[in-house]
């Protein structure tokens, strides 16, 4: 007798089987409350929990992998690129201080589960995807959701979307070597980025980089992450 391993049935023999007595809506709740409690005295706000309860995030990752998609650790999407852990989704947006009508830019869409999280919050999101097949998933997933109020190009976010600048919070998904010059221009005087930087084999360190109102800037170290790297041609 021949045994055969598939991809779901590998990944759950590293990570555990789930709970198939539970539907997607309780596990749902289940994760937010994880992330409520690993987050310890600095909870995310009540509009982070709420968006994050509501976005079914089973929908963002591979059908394979749909029962895994409320546990709270990254998840592969393919192309090489993961779906960042639930608590460090709550984190970035938090960090954000994302409002009602804010514009959001987003850089590394990825599978549009952090898109969609913003979206629930802010009034639009701008969101930028260099790997063109995630891109086009990303857009018919989200369109399929009903989130018409994203918009996703395929570029090096690097340099930003001028056109829809400037916007009240940037959120960078990969992690870079500096501070991009063409997101910081576009960033909102008042606003506030969130962008992991460090090398991919080295320590990286998520940043709050904060545009005072009379555009002066200033960043602090949040802690320490692992993303994949920002790609592009710059």
């Amino acid at each position: 007798m021949k045994w055969q391993f598939v991809p779901g049935a590998l990944f759950a023999l590293c990570w555990g089987f789930p709970s198939y007595g539970e539907d997607y809506a309780a596990l749902r709740q289940k994760m937010v409350a994880e992330v409520i409690a690993a987050s310890g005295s600095a909870p995310p706000s009540s509009a982070v929990t709420a968006a994050m309860g509501t976005v079914e995030r089973h929908r963002f990752v591979p059908s394979w992998l749909a029962l895994f998609g409320y546990r709270n650790q990254p998840l592969p999407i393919g192309y090489g690129q993961t779906i960042s852990q639930p608590i460090v989704v709550a984190l970035m947006t938090d960090l954000l201080r994302v409002k009602g009508g804010d514009k959001i830019l987003e850089i590394g869409t990825g599978s549009g589960y952090q898109a969609a999280v913003l979206a629930e919050i802010a009034k639009s999101v701008y969101s930028i995807e260099i790997i063109e097949p995630l891109g086009q998933q990303a857009t018919e997933r989200l369109q399929s959701l009903g989130y018409h109020n994203v918009q996703i190009r395929l570029g090096d976010g690097y340099y930003g979307w001028p056109e829809a600048a400037p916007f009240d919070g940037i959120i960078v998904t990969a992690a870079a070597s500096h501070v991009p010059p063409p997101l910081l221009k576009q960033l909102k005087p008042g606003g506030r980025m969130v962008i992991p930087l460090g090398a991919s084999f080295m320590t990286q360190y998520l940043m709050l980089v904060e545009k005072k109102p009379d555009g002066s800037v200033s960043s602090r170290q949040i802690e320490p992450v692992r993303f994949v790297p920002l790609t592009g041609g710059h």
